[in-house]
Parts: structure tokens; sequence; C-alpha cells
């Protein structure tokens, strides 16, 4: 998918850059960045860093303008109320509303390999288009598509928010997702609204939560349908985190029995489609939380399927998480030596999105116990990579 990005960066960049007499070269020297990354810059092919945008602006003296084209203050909360206000009668095109799901099928697809403050910018205008398409006229037929759509975007943009550690802002738009699906009488984005807050809480450390709100996603979202299974997935590792391996074994169990003939997806990279394949992986996060010995064979196998040449793979998140995974596992096994150089490994990838942080932390503070001499390196690399330091090798693998 050909990356959107706001055209008002390019432009206003390129006005700037022009006043100052400056070619995509000579701008290049003073900013040390790249010709061909300025001119995708420029170009709109490209989305821009918040910190990108920064350091042009104290290169061309613009004052903070192309930094306020890339991280300006939102009002998360009015942005939803807006939306879901607008649910009336609107006039649109067959062929636009076609383009509209087509664009969320993208987005949900992106989601898996787009670095989060990335992605953000993208879903946004998309829902403020969608928006604004809901202040025209239609069938109800075609209404529903749309405030489905709108619904579809606003639990993506909430999942973001929780990757990016933005608790207020996931909250509102999680909401707005709830009542769009409640308009359009849509129970599987009313699940994956209960799964995707389940997940939130669970990061938090609230597991007695977390299962709750994964078992009535369970009941809301359709028998069978990606959110159901993604919410028993869900529950099996709120269970793991509480120590409570029978029942979490129990889940695993009728989540195995779920998946056993489900197919693989049309576009399996698809945020709300289930790919089978995840199960396994799944399965090695939620053993390694319980502390069960065979996580460790299960993230190895994961690994070996993920990430067979150790450059990351296709899904350089999933293969980052499962090696925190794996890094558990040796952990519980005696092996914090071997823990902390695979823990390194996922850090130093710069795939870790904020939201799973702590996932690192818990494998770091368990090496340090230890006395793990490889300890020093994964606090290194937690220093170098954490949350608020963004690799470069970032920006040229997003999208």
């Amino acid at each position: 998918m050909a990356p959107l990005v706001d055209p008002r960066f390019g432009a206003a960049l390129r006005e700037l850059r022009e006043r100052r007499g400056l070619s995509l070269r000579a701008l290049g020297d003073l900013a040390h960045r790249g010709k061909s990354h300025l001119h995708e810059l420029e170009a709109g092919a490209k989305a821009p860093t918040a910190d990108t945008a920064r350091h042009l602006d104290q290169v061309l003296n613009a004052g903070g303008a192309l930094a306020a084209l890339v991280d300006a203050p939102v009002d998360h909360a009015a942005e939803a109320d807006e939306l879901r206000l607008r649910v009336a009668a609107s006039d649109v095109s067959a062929d636009t509303l076609d383009r509209i799901e087509q664009s969320v099928d993208d987005l949900a697809s992106a989601y898996p390999t787009t670095a989060p403050d990335q992605l953000l910018p993208m879903v946004r205008r998309h829902l403020a288009y969608v928006g604004g398409l809901l202040d025209g006229r239609v069938t109800l037929a075609q209404q529903r598509r749309l405030v489905v759509a709108g619904g579809w975007l606003a639990v993506l943009r909430a999942t973001v928010h929780i990757d990016l550690q933005q608790p207020t802002a996931a909250t509102a738009h999680l909401r707005a997702a709830g009542d769009l699906a409640g308009h359009a009488d849509h129970p599987e984005i009313r699940g994956w609204c209960l799964e995707t807050r389940a997940w939130e809480v669970l990061t938090r450390g609230d597991y007695r939560y977390a299962v709750a709100l994964s078992r009535q996603a369970q009941q809301v979202a359709p028998n069978g349908s990606s959110a159901h299974i993604q919410a028993t997935a869900q529950e099996a590792r709120a269970h793991a985190r509480m120590g409570d391996v029978r029942e979490t074994r129990r889940v695993l169990d009728r989540l195995d029995r779920l998946v056993a003939n489900l197919p693989v997806p049309e576009r399996a990279e698809h945020h709300y489609r289930y790919d089978p394949a995840k199960a396994a992986a799944y399965t090695a996060t939620t053993l390694a939380w319980a502390g069960d010995p065979s996580a460790e064979q299960v993230a190895r196998s994961v690994l070996r399927e993920l990430d067979p040449l150790g450059d990351g793979g296709a899904r350089p998140r999933r293969s980052a998480s499962v090696r925190l995974d794996l890094g558990l596992a040796l952990i519980a096994a005696g092996r914090p030596d071997e823990a902390g150089t695979v823990a390194t490994e996922a850090v130093a990838s710069g795939r870790v999105v904020p939201s799973n942080w702590w996932r690192a932390r818990e494998v770091l503070a368990r090496v340090e116990h230890a006395g793990a001499p490889e300890a020093a390196g994964l606090r290194e690399a937690c220093e170098e990579f954490g949350p608020g330091r963004r690799p470069a090798a970032a920006d040229t693998t997003a999208g």
C-alpha cells in the first residue's frame, strides 16, 4: 500500500526550502538527511516522523511550522464525539464507498509492519474523510457502510494509541467505535472493542478485568469469528499472568479447537482477520507467562517459522515479541545468560512497540536479578531503543 501522508507537510517543506534558496542536496547537507529521503517527504511518498519535522524546523528556521503538521495537539475526545454525532444521511457514490472499504483493509493490513506513529496520521485522515461524508445524503444501506468503515477505523485508531501508550485517546476512540458498532448492529466490531480493551488493561496489570473483558468479547462476537478467537487467546494470556496454569491450559485447548480447521485468510497480515499461524505465537507467549516448561520449545519453533534468517522476517514486530517470550522461558529454565542475549536481539531490532516495553523490562529485571553478565548489554539496548528513542532503521522498513 502506498503511504498515505498529509500533503500539506510536503508542500510546506518545499516552500520553506525554496524560500531559503536551497536545493534538495544542499538541505540534505545541512540537515544530515539523504536527498532521496527529502524528495520523498516533499512528494508525499513518505510520512515524516515528529523528530524529523522538528529537526527540519530548526534547520530552516521555520518556527515549528513543520512540527505542527505532524504532532499538533489533538482533542481526541472531541474528534471521537464529532464522528459519532455525524451518523446522519450523507451523499456518496458506490465507487467512493468501495474505495473507503479498501482503504480500511489496507490500513488494517499495514498495522503489523508500520510504526504506530506513522500509521496514526493515516488512520486519522481516513476517519476525518468518513466523518465529512456523513454530512451528506445517502440511502440507509450506504450510510451503514460508512458507519461500519468508521467503526473499524476507530477501533484501529484506539489500538494504535494503545501501542503509543496514550490511554486517554484510546478510551475515547474505543467508545466511539463501540457506539458506531451499535448503530450499525455490527457485533464483530463490538467484540474487537472489548478484546482491544482487554489487551490494554492486561498490559497495565489488571489481569482479572482482562479476563472479564475477554469473556464479554467472546459472548458479543459471532461464534468462530476472528474477534471471538482473538478474545479467547487474550483470556488465556490473562490467566497465565495470574499464574493459573490449569485454567490457562483449559482455555488454550479451547483455542486449539477453534483454529484447528481454520483456513488462512486472504491478506493474512490483516489485523482483524485471524491468521491460524498466529496461534503458535500466542501459545508461546501464554506458556512463557505461565512459567510452563514447554514454552521454550514452542517459542523456538515459532521463531524458526517467523524468522528463519534471523533478520526479523516478514513480521518483525511479532518476531521481536516471540524473542521476549523465549527470554522469559529461558529464565524459567534457569538460563538467564541465554535469555539476556535473546532479549537484547529483540530490543535492538527496534520493533518493540511502546505497549510491549513492560515485557522487555520484565526480562531485564529477571536477568539482572540472576546476576547474568548479559544483563549489562540488555540494559544498554533498552536505554538506547526504549520508548521515546526511535531507531533510525525504523523509517526505512515502515509500511
